[in-house]
């Protein structure tokens, strides 16, 4: 079906430019962004990036590329946006932009109407042979979103929106290429590079492998990053096996703190790290897009593409490690996988609902305001959602309680569980400077930072040989592959209740019951699938329950279960092995190198001596029976 569609969108194409010129330029392509945004968060479901002209309510700078016309003729010009309130009110929506050409203001205001991404008519214009100068111009600073531009002779052309279609379009059009390029071979291919997917490379490099690291942003780190802002949580090097946990001392903020300044994050240090590993090849920028199978099974190559240029390579090794918390590798490769919660009698879990179900955590999108010595104004914003003085936030800033989507699908449904996050945050801060009484305490705060980039806490988890369920934690249920150790509560999110009184079935704030567990060594089968079998996974990803994911998923314990990928990598590639061999013949090789870590010797420096929530200055030990 998708090969015919191709070949028709093609020949469309191909009939309709033997009387009309036509050019297609990727937003996302543009060779000067200016204060536009390159957004990759939901290209699985856009087919490509977007740019968005996230100001935070100041109109941001322009977006300007050049075009190479072949042909002189009137062009009419054609983008595609999208109107990202529509989901809750009918007005006109607040992402504003136009379209210049060659200095010229086309005419059409785009990104205010429709309610899904569509291609809108931005005006016409009559262009010469030659270069011609193309520019975005932001007119509100609300988060207009640009994913494509067209520019045709052809008048009233039929333009796809469905992915299908989209796909065989940018490719008769040449944005994307008709076939992969070699990308090479490798011991190891980890795709992600957050905490866990930075560990398993890492690990695995220092063991000897030649690793490729694919990270679709431009900034390591994952939910650590100067992107999402979230603090390294949970707590490393404890027994069974301390030496784990000593190389994320290498890297790890020394800074604690959710929805802080840029810097506290030290994204340069993720940076260096990295290059200073000789076996690690990091492919930034790129997204997995498709694998290629082999007939038993196994993953034989990952396609990625480049997020800016679209250029695409193949990647081919013997071992794959997902790290891409959305188990998106191991999804596009047929690997079991669940998402949401599990029914109390599936496990005899006490902390699951009675009724399996589809919610899970949700996503934070954070952010703080400044003091600044003059008053500031902030647009009057409302899009959908009302606040009153009962009702709304008192607040100055926004962290992890500031939860979207868990009630959505955080896979197909993630752009507009990001954009709540978006909404609520201006929509609160607009009535807070504009209509609450007594509002002394805002008048001089400025809207400093929102994250665009949402931090997610769950999705997709793949199964391996084994689930963690809450009976073993509870129980300390020896298993002989026991190796990285979780050591957090069962941490598991809800909508807040006080929230939900207000904003019934659209809560943005959330609110959490410890559970408080004796640290717990997790067992190595849940590291692999169970049918991919040259599939690892580090991350929240893993095979474990939704109540048993309320534990691993902080990311001090994700950078453990990295470091364990990597050295069950290290023994697969000296034996020729897969994942599952690793287990059933070499436990007692990847003992001893969780034995001795990979991380460098030394005392862990004072100022990163943190407690709860962080470091441990005292770590408690775990007794496993048998050790």
């Amino acid at each position: 079906m998708m090969k015919r569609i191709f070949f028709e969108v093609c020949f469309i194409c191909l009939a309709s430019s033997i009387l009309a010129n036509s050019i297609l330029i990727e937003a996302e392509s543009f060779q000067q962004t200016g204060g536009w945004k390159v957004d990759q968060q939901f290209m699985d479901f856009m087919g490509s990036p977007y740019l968005i002209a996230h100001g935070m309510g100041v109109p941001v700078a322009d977006a300007s590329t050049s075009v190479r016309i072949t042909k002189k003729g009137k062009y009419q010009i054609y983008v595609r946006t999208f109107n990202w309130t529509s989901p809750w009110t009918t007005k006109e929506g607040p992402g504003s932009f136009r379209v210049s050409v060659n200095g010229n203001l086309l005419p059409n205001t785009l990104g205010t109407k429709g309610s899904a991404w569509e291609w809108q008519y931005a005006g016409s214009i009559d262009l010469g042979k030659g270069e011609a100068t193309l520019v975005l111009k932001d007119m509100s600073g609300f988060d207009g979103r640009c994913d494509a531009v067209y520019l045709t002779t052809q008048q009233n052309p039929a333009l796809p929106n469905s992915l299908e279609e989209l796909e065989g379009f940018r490719r008769s059009l040449g944005t994307l290429p008709q076939s992969p390029s070699d990308g090479g071979n490798y011991d190891l291919v980890v795709v992600g590079a957050g905490i866990g997917g930075m560990c398993a490379a890492i690990s695995a490099a220092r063991l000897g492998m030649k690793v490729a690291l694919v990270h679709d942003r431009p900034i390591l780190g994952g939910n650590n990053s100067s992107e999402v802002r979230v603090h390294l949580g949970g707590k490393i090097e404890m027994e069974p096996y301390p030496a784990l946990g000593r190389l994320l001392r290498e890297f790890g903020h020394s800074t604690m703190g959710n929805a802080k300044p840029a810097e506290n994050y030290e994204d340069e240090k993720k940076d260096s790290i990295i290059a200073s590993e000789s076996n690690i090849h990091l492919l930034r920028n790129y997204r997995a897009v498709r694998t290629q199978m082999n007939a038993d099974g196994t993953i034989a190559s990952v396609v990625i593409r480049q997020i800016r240029t679209g250029e695409e390579l193949r990647l081919s090794a013997p071992l794959f490690c997902d790290c891409t918390g959305d188990g998106n590798l191991g999804f596009m490769s047929g690997a079991d996988w669940r998402m949401g919660r599990e029914g109390r009698d599936e496990f005899g879990e006490s902390l699951a609902p009675e009724q399996a179900d589809k919610m899970t955590m949700g996503a934070s999108v954070q952010w703080y305001t400044t003091e600044t010595v003059n008053g500031t104004n902030f647009p009057e914003f409302e899009y959908g959602l009302r606040f009153t003085e009962e009702s709304c936030q008192r607040v100055t800033m926004g962290e992890w309680t500031w939860e979207t989507g868990m009630n959505y699908n955080q896979i197909t449904d993630f752009e507009r569980i990001r954009d709540y996050g978006m909404l609520v945050i201006y929509s609160n801060w607009s009535y807070l400077k504009n209509h609450l009484s007594g509002n002394e305490k805002y008048r001089n705060r400025r809207l400093d930072w929102v994250a665009y980039v949402a931090g997610k806490r769950e999705s997709r988890r793949l199964m391996g040989d084994y689930i963690l369920k809450q009976d073993d934690v509870d129980k300390h249920v020896f298993h002989e592959d026991a190796s990285f150790t979780m050591n957090w509560h069962f941490d598991l999110h809800f909508p807040d209740p006080k929230n939900t009184q207000y904003f019934p079935g659209n809560e943005f704030k959330a609110e959490t019951k410890s559970n408080p567990i004796y640290p717990y060594a997790v067992p190595y089968r849940c590291l692999y699938s169970r049918n991919v079998n040259n599939l690892f996974m580090a991350g929240r990803c893993i095979s474990v329950t939704h109540v048993t994911l309320g534990s691993t998923r902080l990311m001090r314990t994700i950078a453990m279960m990295g470091e364990v990928v990597g050295m069950a990598a290290s023994i697969c590639k000296a034996h020729q092995v897969q994942p599952r061999q690793v287990y059933q013949h070499y436990l007692p090789e990847l003992k001893g190198l969780m034995e001795k870590g990979v991380g460098r010797n030394g005392d862990l420096p004072d100022n990163q001596k943190f407690n709860e929530g962080g470091y441990l200055k005292e770590m408690p030990k775990v007794t496993v029976p048998g050790r």
